[in-house]
C-alpha cells in the first residue's frame, strides 16, 4: 500500500472515531435548560436498559481510542515522506493555475 493510501485510511479511521465519540458524548449528556424563558429539561431516560456505569466510560473509552489512532497516524505515515513532484513549488503552482478553469 503507498503512502497516500495510508495516509487516507488513517484519517478515515481517526474520523470515524471522531464522530462516534461526538455522538457518544452528545447522546450521553445530561439535559440542561438553555434558558430561564424555556421549561425544565425532562430527567434523563435510564430506562433503555443500558447500565449508567457503562454510559459513563465510554467517553474516556472512545477518546482514548481516538489517540490512539492520531498517534499511529504520525507513527505510520509522515507528510514529509511523501513523494515531491517534479519541478518543486514554482512548478506545482504554475500548473495549478493552468488547471483552474
Amino acid at each position: 500500500m503507498d503512502i497516500v493510501s495510508q495516509l487516507q485510511e488513517q484519517l478515515n479511521t481517526i474520523a470515524s472515531l471522531a464522530f462516534n465519540t461526538f455522538g457518544t458524548l452528545q447522546r450521553g449528556a445530561p439535559p440542561v435548560q438553555l434558558s430561564p424563558n424555556y421549561p425544565e429539561p425532562p430527567p434523563p431516560n435510564t430506562s433503555d436498559g443500558e447500565d449508567a456505569a457503562t454510559l459513563a466510560d465510554q467517553p474516556n473509552l472512545l477518546s482514548t481510542e481516538l489517540v490512539k489512532a492520531a498517534k499511529q497516524a504520525v507513527r505510520q505515515c509522515s507528510v514529509s515522506a511523501l513523494p515531491l513532484s517534479e519541478g518543486g513549488e514554482a512548478e506545482q503552482l504554475k500548473r495549478i493555475e493552468e488547471l483552474q478553469p
